[in-house]
C-alpha cells in the first residue's frame, strides 16, 4: 500500500504541475475537495433506463470528466486527443470511467446539443455526453467546479474526491493520474 500511495502523490503532483501559475491566483478549481453535484439535464448516449447523470453515479470509479466546446480550437487540438489516448489506455477497465460535457458559457447558438453530438461522433467517443449552459442559465458544473473555460479536465477518484480540476493536463500525466488513483484504495480527506 506504500508503494501506491507513494505512486499517487507523485502522479498528483505532476498533474497539479500543469495548471497554471495564473490559474491558480485565480482560484480556479476545487481540487481535494468532494465532487459537487453536475447539475445537468441535457444527455446524448446515456445507459438504458437513465435520463440523466452525475457524479454519484460513479462512486468506486476513477472518473476523468472532460469539459468542452464544440467551436473551441484548443478542444479540437489538445483536449478530445488526450481524452481518447486515455479512453484507449483503459478501454475494457470497469474502475475507470469517462464522461464529456459540453459546458457552455460563450457562443450559445453554435454550441448546442446537437454540435455536441456531432462532435462526439467526430472523434468516435462512445461515452455519456452532457450540455450545460444556455444564454440565460450560466453552466452550474462550470460554476460547481469553478473552471476556466475551455478545454477543462476533472479526474475524480473512488471516494468522489477531486485530483485534478485544471486547463491542460498532457495525455500521459493522465493516464499516469487515473492508474494511480485506479490502485489507490486511501480514505477522502
Amino acid at each position: 500500500m506504500l508503494k501506491s500511495t507513494r505512486w499517487l502523490a507523485v502522479a498528483l503532483l505532476v498533474a497539479s504541475a500543469a495548471v497554471s501559475e495564473a490559474d491558480a491566483k485565480r482560484e480556479l478549481g476545487i481540487l481535494n475537495q468532494k465532487a459537487p453535484s453536475w447539475s445537468v439535464d441535457q444527455w446524448l448516449g446515456l445507459p438504458d433506463g437513465k435520463k440523466a447523470l452525475d457524479v454519484a453515479d460513479f462512486k468506486g470509479k476513477v472518473l476523468y470528466l472532460y469539459c468542452f466546446q464544440s467551436w473551441c480550437p484548443g478542444c479540437h487540438s489538445h483536449g478530445f486527443p488526450t481524452l481518447q489516448k486515455a479512453m484507449k489506455h483503459f478501454k475494457g477497465d470497469e474502475e475507470v470511467a469517462f464522461v464529456a460535457v459540453q459546458t457552455v458559457f460563450e457562443g450559445f447558438s453554435s454550441n448546442t446539443l446537437k454540435r455536441a453530438g456531432e462532435t462526439a461522433a467526430r472523434y468516435d467517443l462512445d461515452i455519456p455526453i452532457g450540455h450545460s449552459g444556455s444564454a440565460g442559465q450560466f453552466s452550474s458544473l462550470m460554476r460547481n467546479y469553478r473552471t476556466g473555460g475551455t478545454p477543462w479536465t476533472i479526474i475524480i477518484d473512488k471516494q468522489g474526491v477531486v485530483r485534478f480540476n485544471g486547463f491542460r493536463i498532457e495525455a500521459e500525466d493522465a493516464i499516469h493520474v487515473l492508474a494511480a488513483l485506479r490502485v489507490f484504495e486511501g480514505r477522502a480527506r
